[in-house]
């Protein structure tokens, strides 16, 4: 079938981003960004420190305040991204046409095998089951991280006494169209967790020259025989976004 989803144009450019660039040229931003999905965490960690906004995103039903600061003596960009692959990486986007170089991306993720709550695991590579990495780069079923971004992830984790486990995400539009035969193929091809964003962002950033790894924090769980929340591991946000920090400020040297 000729799917649109399908027909690829390798072309980097396009008709946007030139004048996103031209518009935003006094927003520069540091060339190491963290960008979350931890809800309040993220924001009333900046807002602690008074860090400045120094971008924003505006959408039509929302504006992405991108922050910029010091951390441990490093310059560093932060962004809380809106879930869903779209909307993330249109941040993401912005991020990288205003100077970021390396993008550690830090959020939690669903159990497709017994994972406990709150263990931390490393996105080797993503299965694109998702629509926006068909966009960036050719149509393929996996797009990796880069081992760089995720050596820094793994040695930050360390150095505050957690083990991360490599693994293959599953990267899904459809939150509630994880059916039970879909699970099933996804734990045979060797995923083990599931996430909406990791295939898109990898997919964007490898299209733009940037390099990108993530941490996920194992969440809610589909390993039984129903969709447990298991509270979203949601005490687990906080020392996910500062191993996420550390691993931003080895990389930035």
């Amino acid at each position: 079938m000729d799917l649109p989803i399908l027909q690829y144009d390798p072309d980097p450019d396009d008709l946007i981003r030139p004048g996103l660039r031209t518009r935003l040229a006094k927003d520069k931003l540091p060339r190491v960004a963290v960008v979350t999905f931890l809800g309040e965490v993220s924001r009333g960690w900046v807002a602690a420190r008074r860090w400045r906004i120094a971008s924003s995103v505006d959408m039509v039903t929302s504006t992405v305040p991108i922050w910029a600061g010091t951390y441990e003596g490093t310059e560093i960009a932060v962004a809380e991204l809106p879930v869903g692959a779209p909307a993330a990486v249109i941040v993401v986007e912005q991020l990288l046409a205003l100077g970021v170089e390396t993008v550690v991306a830090v959020g939690s993720c669903g159990a497709l095998v017994p994972v406990e709550a709150g263990e931390f695991l490393l996105p080797v590579r993503a299965l694109r089951d998702e629509g926006t990495s068909y966009h960036y780069l050719p149509p393929d079923r996996w797009v990796e991280t880069d081992p760089e971004v995720r050596e820094a992830c793994r040695s930050a984790l360390a150095a505050r006494r957690f083990t991360a486990t490599d693994c293959d995400t599953w990267t899904t539009d459809a939150f509630f169209r994880e059916t039970a035969g879909l699970v099933a193929a996804r734990r045979e091809e060797g995923c083990t967790v599931v996430e909406m964003e990791c295939a898109a962002i990898a997919a964007c950033c490898q299209l733009r020259g940037a390099r990108f790894g993530q941490i996920l924090y194992s969440a809610d769980t589909l390993a039984g025989d129903e969709h447990d929340v298991r509270g979203w591991a949601h005490p687990t946000r906080g020392t996910a976004l500062w191993a996420a920090l550390d691993a931003a400020t080895m990389l930035a040297t």
